[in-house]
């Protein structure tokens, strides 16, 4: 089964299978009732500095490869985490990873970054 990404606010389809919020915020303003999630995972959102260094605030936004790669040496020590995920794609559940009603740029977003993880530690 797959690895999907999508924003929070997207409907869920009925193929989403275990969906995970992995914003370090809750979405502001959403009751517990309308969550679209089944669980949240904020530490595999960015850290708030990485947030920060990327877009530039209070300093010169850091290019897309170095948020990348700083990421990434983020989720080191999610590594615990990411593999319970990827198990849960190997057993065959299809696990939807979301992120930010205004993160509109998948392929610049940590939701992309965090799904080749999972992939990598599928093939450990």
């Amino acid at each position: 089964m797959p690895i999907k990404t999508k924003r929070w606010c997207v409907p869920a389809e009925p193929d989403d299978g275990f969906r995970v919020l992995i914003c370090r915020y809750r979405p502001r303003g959403l009751t517990k009732a309308k969550e679209t999630w089944d669980v949240w995972m904020r530490d595999l959102g960015p850290s708030p500095e990485l947030f920060d260094a990327f877009h530039g605030k209070g300093q010169t936004p850091i290019t897309l490869d170095a948020y990348r790669e700083r990421y990434v040496r983020e989720m080191e020590a999610q590594r615990e985490t990411i593999t319970e995920l990827a198990a849960r794609v190997d057993t065959g559940e299809t696990v939807t990873l979301l992120c930010s009603k205004d993160c509109i740029l998948e392929p610049a977003c940590h939701r992309s970054i965090l799904a080749e993880l999972i992939e990598a530690a599928r093939r450990r």
